[in-house]
């Protein structure tokens, strides 16, 4: 869960706790173009307050007004669509003639919401069901593959703690990425036990610890929620990052270097490691996407952008990743030579 989703949790429960009613709105369908993503939250206290979004406005302006003349007044959750006309597409703010589909429900002490937020604070990831004919809402856990399902009759909902990202190192490079990681909502922890790093270290919002790469690796308890990436440059400390993670569930796991260094790399974890073939295959290296990037927040914005990528199930071809591009570029190189063409300077 995002941490817009979790405070639109927070908020209903504090208007519910206060004695006052909430509608929380979910998106469970998009079609074509649309601003929030299916799972994304809007809460509406029946004073007009609002936490959370699903659209770029217009949608909440249309359901705020409901609200407030209307009231808070059905009992049971029921589902309506934006957006199928022009028109509708129009005036909501849909791009490019896109409909989205909403359920509305009404929040309760019943509905759990509390006991939900208690779960994920806990650690937990939970599968949230929403009867749509009774209203009832029952728990189980959940799986990180798992996401919205809607079939008119029942609406499950993921629901768990923010994704996390652990940094090794602390130079130039990861304080960049580190604040466009907190910007993209991961749980930043930063590794790195030299003093001369981490004492000039600030980055707000983000966890600095100074133990060693492997033991940080094993006192985190990776999930498939996570994402490690080893940026020192020092074998002493990538190495046993690495060694680690790669056997952990985490969805990614990365380290810097150039074409040489990679190779160098899996060959002294399968040498000194002995770590196997299908395990080395899930480090990814040199990480990001080729985008021609020369400075440090160029290339935070490349590797951030693979990271993103695998995360939402995105398979980049390997002309897109740094190594397969450079290697293509160099191929290009040798033809224009071979042919006597000068290449780029």
């Amino acid at each position: 869960m995002d941490s817009v989703n979790l405070d639109v949790l927070k908020a209903s429960v504090r208007w519910i706790e206060s004695g006052r009613r909430v509608l929380l709105v979910t998106i469970v369908k998009t079609w074509g173009s649309s601003p929030r993503p299916e799972g994304a939250m809007l809460a509406i206290c029946e004073d007009g307050s609002v936490a959370g979004s699903v659209s770029g406005g217009c949608i909440e302006d249309d359901l705020i007004d409901r609200v407030r003349r209307l009231g808070i007044e059905q009992t049971l959750p029921e589902a309506v669509t934006y957006g199928i006309s022009a028109d509708e597409a129009h005036r909501f703010g849909l791009p490019c003639g896109g409909t989205i589909e909403l359920v509305l429900e009404p929040l309760t002490r019943a509905s759990g919401i509390d006991a939900l937020c208690r779960r994920v604070a806990a650690g937990e990831l939970v599968a949230r069901s929403l009867d749509m004919k009774s209203g009832v809402a029952s728990f189980a856990p959940a799986h990180s593959t798992d996401g919205v399902a809607f079939d008119g009759h029942r609406l499950v909902t993921i629901h768990g703690p923010r994704y996390r990202m652990l940094v090794i190192g602390a130079g130039q490079l990861s304080n960049y990425l580190c604040q466009i990681a907190l910007g993209l909502d991961y749980q930043v922890t930063v590794c790195d036990p030299r003093e001369e790093y981490t004492d000039s270290w600030h980055v707000p919002g983000t966890t600095l610890v100074r133990t060693m790469p492997d033991d940080t690796v094993l006192d985190m308890k990776l999930d498939e929620r996570c994402a490690v990436i080893a940026l020192t440059h020092d074998p002493k400390l990538d190495d046993l990052a690495l060694m680690e993670a790669i056997k952990t569930p985490a969805f990614y796991v990365g380290a810097l270097g150039s074409r040489r260094n990679n190779a160098a790399r899996r060959e002294r974890l399968e040498t000194y490691f002995d770590l196997g073939k299908d395990e080395l295959s899930r480090l990814r290296g040199p990480v990001g996407i080729y985008i021609g990037s020369r400075t440090p927040p160029e290339i935070a914005v490349s590797i951030l952008a693979e990271v993103t990528a695998l995360k939402n199930g995105v398979t980049l071809p390997g002309e897109f990743q740094v190594g397969g591009a450079k290697a293509m570029l160099d191929i290009a190189a040798d033809e224009r030579t071979s042919c006597g063409v000068a290449g780029p300077r």
